[in-house]
């Protein structure tokens, strides 16, 4: 069943929670600061192609902070003004706590939280219940490009000359399932992590996230049979001339 934990047995839980995930790695916090030691856990997992998301709430990146998580490849990044949970996922296990990804948090904060194990026969339900709300958060949140003022809007306005502009200049794809930019090609619009998980039931109907030509959220309307939306197909196919 369920575990409550102290502030430093959350720090130690959430070391092994990053270190020990495989093809799910989902970090929810407001703040964003991020201490030398986690800063090697997401090194570790990147090096090794696995993606992470982190959604978080206050942007306080100084420029060092930036340009580690620019290099980061496998690092998907989405920000939501209205976020105040606080909650670490993997494959197996979530960690719902009051701790935030911020060093000070971790160093000088009196924390506590709750350890959910689905490997736990009396834990599947509540961790089902929290993945729902996870995956709430994460899909209306919005992409955060490093360096931009403003993250991108969650529900793209109607096709202006503007948009068009954004569109035409995109040189490369997006991922379906993570919105990560990859190269473009509709034989192949999942990243190499998402890949991994669709594969293990190879539906290419199983509804995704994102367009794989404008990156912006599809609402369940791309697929891997159909990895761009419809209004997009044409300047697509001008594009990219396929």
């Amino acid at each position: 069943m369920a575990k409550f934990i102290n502030t430093k047995k959350a720090v130690s839980e959430l070391e092994d929670l990053i270190r020990n995930a495989e093809s799910t790695l989902i970090l929810i916090s407001p703040y964003l600061k991020i201490s030398k030691d986690f800063k090697e856990l997401l090194v570790y997992r990147n090096n090794k192609d696995k993606m992470t998301t982190v959604i978080f709430g206050k942007q306080e990146l100084n420029p060092t902070e930036m340009k580690f998580l620019q290099e980061l490849r496998w690092v998907n990044l989405k920000y939501n003004e209205s976020l105040h949970a606080k909650c670490y996922v993997n494959d197996t296990k979530m960690i719902i706590t009051s701790l935030n990804l911020y060093e000070f948090s971790m160093n000088n904060n009196k924390e506590m939280g709750i350890i959910i194990d689905k490997n736990d026969p009396s834990d599947i339900q509540l961790f089902n219940d929290a993945m729902k709300e996870v995956d709430f958060i994460d899909t209306t949140s919005q992409k955060f490009e490093i360096g931009s003022s403003k993250p991108l809007p969650i529900h793209p306005p109607e096709r202006t000359q503007q948009v068009n502009n954004v569109i035409n200049a995109q040189p490369t794809g997006y991922c379906i399932r993570t919105g990560v930019k990859i190269p473009f090609n509709i034989e192949k619009p999942l990243c190499a992590e998402a890949f991994k998980s669709w594969n293990k039931y190879g539906d290419p109907n199983f509804p995704e996230k994102y367009c794989h030509f404008s990156g912006e959220p599809s609402n369940k309307e791309t697929s891997v049979a159909k990895p761009i939306l419809k209004k997009n197909w044409k300047k697509a196919q001008e594009i990219f001339n396929f």
